[in-house]
């Protein structure tokens, strides 16, 4: 179905100027605090030779994942998850934590469940709910919980994952029966229904282009999220279902939502272009810094202009492994014996 057209806010003529305030540091362990310093950014040491995965995990990059989960938030209308069986789960995995921010969250509205949060950095705090706890490890490695999740949550984990449909199938086997499984992510690239974003002359396209193709490079590409309701479907998943959302570019539209979340959503690319460009267009693409950083500029330039109306689609996707089948229906049916005459 065709989508609608988001309406310009003819009155809007500058974009909202958002400054994070001063991270604060986590207290953790001094010998997990050893990372690897790139470019003027830190990245994990975790799989010692992973260098295909690109984003930092410094105290800025900390401050804008807590930003993010704002932009969630302000699209689902306060909430952070939506999958049905969110609310009863009892064993729950957080993939790719970050600041552990959603977990945490999660643990204090259910006070039920267990909440696992993992990722490759330790950057998480150290005071959680008691129904909470952090392990640092690669995903993409054997799973070894024993318990099966009844409940799996990732959320902007695209490109992060060399086979996005494998994982869509370990989380499958690692549910138990009737468990769910929900992913929050955004598509590449950037769109434009009006013609205000020249796709010949676009900064902005110019780096999304090179994302995608140092991405594809490392074998974890990016702008293939639309792929994910397909993955759940072919990975055995059943009563799948998926939402589109829109994050403007700034605060272009006219609708007071979408308004909204094009200021929080400019504040976050804002926060995150030298982080999510550097590693990937110096090592992949053999760009300098110098480069890179003057790209960004030029791309920072483009976001915050108010005549350009691009928005990214965030869909939301989520998919219940089947009940187990009742001993009734696994008994087979014994054949009554034909009688003669």
């Amino acid at each position: 179905m065709q989508e609608d057209q988001i309406a310009a806010d003819p009155d809007y003529d500058s974009a909202y100027d958002f400054s994070l305030e001063e991270p604060s540091t986590s207290s953790l362990q001094s010998s997990l605090l050893e990372f690897q310093e790139e470019n003027g950014r830190t990245y994990h040491r975790m799989s010692e030779g992973k260098r295909e995965y690109i984003y930092p995990n410094d105290d800025r990059e900390s401050d804008r994942l807590d930003l993010q989960d704002s932009l969630y938030v302000i699209t689902l209308d306060g909430e952070r998850w939506v999958s049905p069986g969110a609310a009863t789960a009892k064993q729950v995995l957080d993939m790719g934590t970050g600041t552990g921010l959603w977990a945490m969250e999660f643990a204090d509205a259910n006070p039920q469940a267990e909440v696992i949060g993992v990722d490759l950095s330790p950057i998480q705090p150290s005071f959680v709910p008691p129904n909470c706890k952090f392990e640092i490890d690669d995903l993409e490695k054997e799973w070894t919980w024993k318990v099966p999740f009844d409940y799996v949550f990732s959320r902007m984990m695209t490109g992060s994952f060399a086979s996005p449909k494998a994982m869509a199938e370990r989380v499958f086997e690692n549910l138990a029966p009737g468990g769910w499984y929900e992913i929050q992510d955004i598509q590449l690239p950037v769109l434009c229904d009006d013609g205000t974003l020249d796709p010949e002359t676009s900064s902005l396209v110019k780096w999304q282009k090179g994302l995608i193709e140092g991405s594809k490079a490392v074998g974890r590409p990016l702008g293939v999220t639309d792929e994910n309701k397909g993955l759940l479907e072919q990975a055995g998943f059943i009563n799948v279902h998926e939402t589109v959302y829109r994050w403007p570019t700034n605060s272009w539209p006219k609708d007071r939502k979408l308004k909204e979340l094009g200021r929080w959503n400019l504040a976050n690319f804002d926060a995150g272009l030298e982080g999510v460009s550097l590693a990937l267009f110096t090592r992949v693409l053999s760009w300098s810094k110098e480069e890179v950083l003057a790209l960004c500029s030029e791309v920072r330039k483009e976001l915050r202009n108010p005549k350009v109306h691009g928005y990214w689609k965030i869909y939301i996707v989520y998919g219940q492994k089947p009940e187990a089948p009742k001993r009734d229906e696994e008994a087979e049916v014994q054949e009554e014996p034909a009688t003669t005459t």
